[in-house]
């Protein structure tokens, strides 16, 4: 299919160069791509060698072209703006911008190819923020929420803000509430410490470090803290808050599958418990946040609802929500 497409782009290997990597020139000139992201598009035979798809360990030497066959949207450097996209606002000022992300939104791509992100959408509405933050694909956020986790996500406006925010995140003083619906019937409120590391069985999730048992663990590892406070419980199900004093990669859903009460929807997760509630997602909404405002230095709350999909979940469980 590739060979009809018509070549958008080339790149030429300068004369005298030593040999080089494809998925290393790729990315030398086309820095915004992240390896995963370059490796990837050359698995889809969009960047080709004189007259032949290339691969990823395939040697370049100098006066070879480069060409690329494929969507003109990979080649952005920066996140689309998508205009039809929704997210509300919750508060903004000059300095900052908190929005309720849906679920089924991804926070932010890592190339092009994603439009329909909270990137995307921030792209949009704000476009000087762009420039903000550790990379172009993530304009202004300072954390982010899983695809199917509903709620509040931070942005910062400048770059001090930004650094302010990061750094306010990396010392424990931002307060992160959820509510979570979960299988079983938890009695009382929990702390849970356990570290995080990848699934070395499987690089899409995360594992739960809960005894070394004398065992060195070479895998990097993070600490995670998150508490949990009961709030209601209805056919085997409870609903609870939790607070997290850390942010590590799907903390709060491995946390809750370690102590043997996974997430309600979790598909990742959830050990095959059946969606018989056909909520389509996982119960979990981030509604609370709270940190020092980075110019006052003033303390601000905001706070999100519960969005239509989770109440009416609670509703068919008869589950009292007065929140």
């Amino acid at each position: 299919m590739n060979e009809r497409l018509p070549v958008i782009n080339s790149w030429v290997v300068s004369a005298g160069e030593r040999a080089v990597r494809l998925d290393a020139f790729v990315r030398r000139c086309l820095p915004h791509l992240s390896l995963r992201e370059a490796q990837r598009a050359i698995h889809e035979k969009l960047f080709w060698v004189h007259d032949r798809p290339g691969k990823k360990g395939d040697r370049l030497f100098g006066g070879d072209v480069l060409s690329y066959k494929g969507p003109q949207r990979l080649l952005a450097p920066a996140p689309s703006p998508r205009w039809d996209l929704q997210a509300p606002l919750r508060y903004e000022d000059e300095y900052v911008l908190v929005v309720d992300k849906p679920a089924g939104m991804p926070t932010h791509g890592f190339s092009g190819r994603e439009e329909h992100s909270l990137a995307n959408f921030l792209a949009a509405i704000r476009p000087s923020l762009c420039g903000v933050g550790k990379s172009p694909w993530e304009p202004g956020l300072v954390h982010r929420l899983d695809r199917d986790t509903s709620g509040l996500v931070l942005v910062a406006k400048d770059q001090l803000s930004f650094d302010n925010l990061r750094s306010q995140f990396r010392r424990g003083l931002v307060r992160k509430k959820y509510w979570a619906l979960v299988w079983g019937r938890v009695k009382r409120e929990q702390v849970l410490d356990y570290a995080l590391t990848h699934d070395p069985r499987d690089r899409k999730k995360m594992t739960a470090v809960e005894q070394e048992r004398g065992r060195t663990i070479r895998a990097k590892r993070w600490p995670a803290l998150t508490r949990l406070r009961v709030l209601g419980a209805s056919r085997g199900f409870t609903f609870l808050e939790v607070e997290i004093a850390t942010g590590v990669t799907h903390q709060i859903r491995v946390h809750l599958k370690a102590l043997g009460y996974p997430l309600v929807g979790d598909s990742l997760y959830g050990e095959d418990r059946p969606d018989f509630l056909a909520l389509g997602r996982q119960f979990l909404h981030a509604y609370y946040l709270g940190f020092r405002h980075p110019k006052s230095g003033l303390d601000v709350t905001v706070t999100s609802l519960l969005p239509r999909d989770l109440k009416r979940v609670l509703d068919h469980l008869g589950m009292k929500h007065r929140i």
